[in-house]
């Protein structure tokens, strides 16, 4: 059995809404339909029955994005009942996560044409009730919001696995010395290249806003703050001694994107030029406390496997869950050319819709690589419990 050829024709995604802001009111069901619809509608040429499966990440799935959020997407955005839809779950990789599996089906011979992509509205993740170990308890029963990270934590996990995710960003500054005025000097340039890409129509081609909702660009970059703003905030996790602050993490957001990939067929039939090729991909697992340092490893596999290194990077899209977080995989990886990571700004600035993510980082280096002409681009995240993924893109 040969292994096909798998292309990325286009990539879309909605501008990305604070929590609580411009998006709150639009149901994760709806905001990936509506990116669905909008990818179907940019490749006019192919008939919307052509696809093969509709992969979907979705990191929480406990609210108005269950029942397969991926199906329910395919039906809402209007695409044939017979178009199937799957949903994926690798936390903040899950984005990535649906992209890995739409290839790998290609690559098999399993589909020809396929979306994948992702969603997430933490403004509308639901509180839940677990139900009583008895009938008719007496007693008060505990909510648990579902908006991040652990809850309903088994007890059997070591303390040290289920630190809060702040802190583990702490501990990846205590290992790699990463100072306050670091974090924040990262987290300033993360916000002041996201706000130059924009006012240079970088994201022109790949934001699709959501009808109804006055939201053209993403709601959390902050073009005026500074480094004298940034030091006032308060360290969010270790009162004494802290270095992360809200201002150094990637905040709580809505969005969604997704992206078209075919084969040598399926891309006839679109009639359309390819932004890139997926080349390989890698994902590895750290402890679960240390999750910031994820990508180090699955970044090495995925190059490796590609037959690449650092130096054939042209463009590096690496999640940004915390400015130490990153920063402490930048040292793990000296061989790498700073200047080339997060070029158009990162998830710091951005925001960081849990399962939409992977897929936004995707799409951004794959239109980087088209606008560029030719080359190889890296996109990666950290994974909460502990996990590291990277996708390797050429053209």
């Amino acid at each position: 059995m040969s292994i096909r050829d798998v292309y990325i024709v286009d990539a879309v995604r909605t501008p990305i809404g604070k929590f609580g802001g411009a998006l709150a009111s639009v149901r994760p069901d709806d905001l990936a339909a509506h990116v669905v619809r909008a990818l179907v509608d940019r490749s006019p040429a192919l008939d919307p029955a052509r696809v093969d499966d509709v992969y979907f990440g979705d990191a929480n799935g406990a609210g108005e994005d269950n029942r397969d959020v991926a199906r329910m997407a395919v039906l809402l955005a209007g695409l044939p009942v017979t178009v199937p839809g799957v949903t994926v779950n690798r936390l903040c990789g899950s984005g990535l996560e649906a992209v890995i599996q739409a290839a790998r089906a290609i690559a098999l011979g399993d589909a020809s044409v396929a979306i994948a992509g992702g969603v997430e509205s933490m403004s509308r993740a639901p509180w839940v009730l677990q139900k009583p170990e008895r009938a008719f308890p007496a007693g008060h029963q505990q909510l648990h919001s579902t908006t991040l990270g652990w809850r309903m934590t088994n007890p059997r996990m070591p303390a040290e696995w289920t630190v809060a995710l702040g802190e583990g960003a702490e501990l990846v500054a205590d290992r790699h010395g990463i100072t306050r005025e670091q974090q924040d000097a990262f987290a300033l340039a993360s916000h002041q290249k996201a706000a130059e890409a924009w006012a240079n129509g970088l994201y022109d081609d790949e934001v699709v806003p959501y009808a109804g909702v006055d939201l053209t660009r993403d709601e959390c970059i902050r073009d005026t703050t500074s480094m004298e703003a940034l030091a006032k905030l308060k360290p969010a996790f270790r009162p004494e001694g802290g270095t992360v602050t809200p201002g150094n993490s990637s905040p709580l957001n809505d969005g969604a994107a997704a992206l078209l990939l075919v084969d040598e067929e399926g891309l006839r039939e679109t009639g359309r030029e390819p932004l890139a090729r997926i080349r390989t991909s890698a994902v590895t697992g750290i402890e679960p406390q240390l999750f910031g340092l994820g990508p180090v490893a699955a970044v090495r596999r995925a190059l490796e496997k590609a037959g690449r290194s650092f130096a054939d990077l042209t463009t590096f899209e690496l999640n940004e869950a915390f400015a130490a977080q990153a920063l402490g995989c930048l040292a793990e990886w000296p061989e790498l050319d700073p200047k080339i990571v997060n070029p158009r700004g990162g998830a710091v600035a951005i925001g960081h819709p849990l399962g939409a993510s992977g897929a936004r980082l995707a799409g951004s280096v794959a239109h980087q690589l088209a606008a560029a002409g030719s080359g190889t681009g890296l996109a990666a995240l950290c994974i909460g419990v502990g996990q590291g993924l990277a996708l390797v893109l050429e053209r």
